[in-house]
């Protein structure tokens, strides 16, 4: 990657990941264990499906696929779970994703991010693995955000950046 600042691109998307998680762990605050697990429609993902989900992507792409640690994914189950577990649970458990997400990239360098890896089947490297796990914690923070306002607006303000108001 000639010309590219590899320690810096990584600090941000480290510093991206633990945004993602508190706005994911400030909706989550706000929400009763029924609405964690409220479904818009039937074969709709609930937000508890959502913070499974992120546990079990984050921990294929970026902990076994590019960190070399031992998982076994079980996708399906992510989406198929009702109920499986509380708030502080679930939090608990992308919290520690997350943390151990953090710590791989701080030990990846330029080679780490040039080397080739496969996940979920597909010949891939470690640049485009990191890009596809902060990707998909954002897109999937964002469906939290607002499956959390769908369910709250008329009772709590949720707002990340008051400071920006009326601008």
């Amino acid at each position: 990657m000639p010309g590219m600042d590899a320690r810096a691109l990584l600090g941000q998307l480290d510093r991206d990941l633990a945004l993602y998680l508190e706005k994911i762990r400030h909706c989550v605050g706000l929400l009763s264990d029924e609405q964690l697990w409220w479904r818009p429609v039937p074969r709709a993902n609930s937000v508890g499906n959502l913070i499974l989900h992120l546990c079990g992507n984050l921990s294929q792409w970026l902990l076994a696929g590019v960190g070399g640690r031992p998982y076994e994914r079980h996708r399906s189950r992510e989406f198929s779970a009702e109920r499986a577990g509380n708030a502080a649970a679930l939090i608990e458990r992308l919290a520690v994703v997350v943390a151990s997400c953090r710590e791989v990239l701080s030990g990846l360098d330029e080679g780490a991010l040039a080397a080739g890896c496969t996940i979920q089947g597909r010949e891939t490297n470690g640049l485009h693995a990191v890009l596809h796990a902060w990707e998909h914690m954002s897109y999937h923070t964002g469906q939290v955000v607002l499956m959390t306002k769908q369910q709250i607006a008329d009772d709590v303000a949720l707002e990340f950046y008051p400071q920006l108001r009326g601008q």
